[in-house]
């Protein structure tokens, strides 16, 4: 019965097309097809590789034409193998003659592509698109969120950060209106590529993702640290689209209104005092400019970097929107040296340390500072909207620890709910959880590092004993005082 759809689906040529076994490229894009046996199909570049591939090892083709099954010794087959480069029988046999007292390849047969790919042939084909056809819009004007709705979500997960929250929702929500409009009577919107500046642990990743997730729209995070300029080891910059294209299933035109989200991007700053090439500094922010400002872009499918045996395909950054993000350690100090310039003896003269315990003193950025720390002047112009998140205060972690819809206490909860136990963090366990993390400076972060900590042993000994019922957490445990309260079930 499977054998018969199967062959349903490969007759069906209207609907589908041909995919290349070896590049994965459809016959649109790869061009005419040659069919092996088994209904595998392989495309002439990938035919050709392998050919050179096997003269360049000094096999004698002439050999292997001889075990070449005579199922594919017909029509177009023997066309395009004889095309590259397997000789005839008789062609081959002055070689022959030749090579008698020579040692001689073993003949080889053909393996069966299809056995190796489980025996479902219809998973080569792909749907066509019909010619002439318009594509659908991935999204609608009528089904993008007001800015206002895209805060309201925004809110369910990321407490606090109301400034960075507002600046994104207005900010996605021009872009996609430019998306969903393409063109608003001859005036061409500008794109609203972002860049976001934050201490560690202060929710910028949490936030695109979230965002990504309000839109349904494919997001890829890339890491600035691993990219490097073309022709060096380490990612291409063109290895952040590939990874968009990943994320929308290989479907260009998903990928063309997507998120692009790059983390680190202080890492690439220009490095100071060096004789030597800045391959991952400044060069990449050169590489990231066309990406960032809209062009076309060949982007290897499945890799982090162009070869000759990775397929490309063409990607349209014009509507791709890239948020980059970073905590650009010792901003402060560039900020503080600005801000103290004006700094002299006398009676109305600031005080050189006026600025040393202002506590949001990064909210205070400027373009100059972000030059001075080593960002070119054409990367920070193709980034217009430029905002700051602020570091976490213990009120602020201890909302993070109780109120959004998948906080981690909640979390922990429902992992005890299952085993029938009810958890209870009491007020004073959940301060102290904030004071700890607070000491290890690392925002949110430390909370989930606090938290696997203290549960360890509670979630080690729950399933032990049937009878346990609630099991409720204080301060003196948090700080290795005292022990959980242990309530056992039937008991008031």
């Amino acid at each position: 019965m499977s054998d018969e759809k199967n062959n349903e689906i490969i007759d069906n040529d209207d609907e589908f097309e041909n995919v290349c076994y070896m590049c994965r490229r459809p016959e649109s894009i790869a061009g005419k097809m040659i069919k092996m046996p088994g209904e595998i199909c392989i495309c002439a570049d990938c035919m050709q590789r392998s050919f050179d591939a096997i003269n360049s090892s000094g096999f004698d083709l002439g050999d292997l034409s001889q075990s070449i099954p005579p199922e594919m010794l017909h029509g177009e087959n023997i066309e395009s193998l004889l095309k590259s480069g397997v000789s005839s029988s008789e062609d081959s046999e002055e070689k022959k003659d030749n090579a008698k007292n020579e040692s001689r390849m073993p003949k080889i047969s053909f393996i069966n592509l299809n056995d190796l790919q489980g025996g479902i042939p219809g998973r080569q084909k792909i749907k066509k698109k019909k010619p002439g056809e318009k594509s659908k819009p991935i999204i609608e004007l009528k089904d993008i969120p007001a800015p206002h709705k895209i805060k309201e979500k925004l809110d369910e997960y990321v407490i606090g950060q109301e400034y960075a929250k507002k600046v994104m929702s207005v900010a996605v929500y021009n872009h996609y209106k430019r998306v969903a409009t393409n063109t608003m009577d001859e005036i061409e919107i500008e794109k609203s590529n972002m860049l976001m500046i934050g201490p560690t642990g202060s929710g910028k990743t949490y936030l695109v993702k979230t965002l990504a997730r309000i839109l349904d729209v494919p997001l890829a995070i890339a890491d600035a640290t691993s990219l490097t300029e073309a022709g060096y080891i380490g990612d291409d910059i063109e290895s952040v689209l590939s990874k968009l294209l990943a994320a929308a299933d290989n479907d260009v035109e998903k990928a063309e209104s997507g998120i692009v989200f790059i983390d680190e991007i202080d890492k690439i700053a220009k490095k100071k005092d060096t004789n030597h090439r800045d391959v991952s500094g400044e060069s990449v922010q050169q590489g990231l400019l066309k990406l960032l400002e809209g062009s076309t872009v060949e982007v290897p499918v499945g890799a982090n970097s162009k070869n000759a045996m990775v397929p490309l395909t063409t990607i349209n950054t014009r509507n791709i929107l890239f948020i980059c993000g970073g905590a650009f350690p010792d901003l402060e100090e560039i900020i503080k040296q600005r801000l103290n310039k004006q700094s002299s003896i006398g009676f109305k003269a600031d005080l050189k340390d006026k600025y040393d315990n202002e506590e949001n003193i990064i909210s205070k950025v400027a373009i100059e500072d972000l030059k001075t720390y080593g960002m070119i002047p054409e990367f920070l112009g193709r980034l217009p909207i430029i905002y700051t998140l602020a570091g976490l205060s213990k009120e602020m972690l201890i909302k993070i620890l109780k109120e959004p819809k998948n906080a981690i206490l909640k979390q922990y909860e429902k992992l005890l709910e299952l085993d029938e136990v009810k958890l209870v963090f009491d007020d004073t366990a959940i301060e102290a959880i904030a004071e700890k993390a607070l000491e290890k400076k690392t925002g949110a972060r430390a909370l989930r590092a606090i938290i696997e900590e203290i549960m360890l042993d509670i979630m080690y000994e729950i399933p032990k004993d049937d009878n346990i019922g609630k099991v409720t957490i204080n301060r003196d445990y948090i700080e290795s005082k005292g022990v959980p309260i242990i309530e056992m079930r039937g008991t008031h």
